[in-house]
């Protein structure tokens, strides 16, 4: 099965609940020619994992409503044909153990908030494009 991006634009899923975040994030990576599809809180986008295809790479907050990004991540690892889907921690918990329990758990990146649209474009891409 060809992925989205052997087949155009890749396929991003955002997991945000901060709407000034998400809206800078998506407006930012649709002009950087990705698709993005958002998920405002952690079981809704349980939801979208249990129902969609799988994306190319997904942006997970930690800190979100009904279910953590924590959480989220370790029952996306469990789906199956989601297991190596690169995912990046996009957050303002700068904790330590949140840092190295994301990292241990399969997130492939952690970035901090506030960051910079173009670096956060820039390491997507690296990810998507080794």
């Amino acid at each position: 099965m060809a992925t989205a991006t052997e087949l155009g634009s890749p396929i991003l899923l955002m997991v945000e609940d901060e709407e000034d975040t998400a809206h800078l994030v998506r407006s930012h990576l649709e002009r950087a020619r990705y698709q993005v599809i958002h998920s405002k809180d952690g079981r809704s986008a349980k939801d979208l994992i249990d129902t969609m295809p799988p994306p190319d790479l997904i942006l997970l907050d930690v800190m979100l409503p009904f279910m953590s990004g924590l959480d989220l991540l370790n029952y996306i690892k469990k789906q199956s044909g989601w297991e190596q889907l690169p995912i990046v921690m996009l957050t303002a918990d700068g904790s330590e153990q949140s840092v190295k329990q994301a990292l241990k758990n399969g997130a492939i990146d952690y970035i901090l908030k506030p960051f910079r649209p173009q670096s956060l474009a820039a390491r997507i891409g690296r990810l998507l494009n080794p």
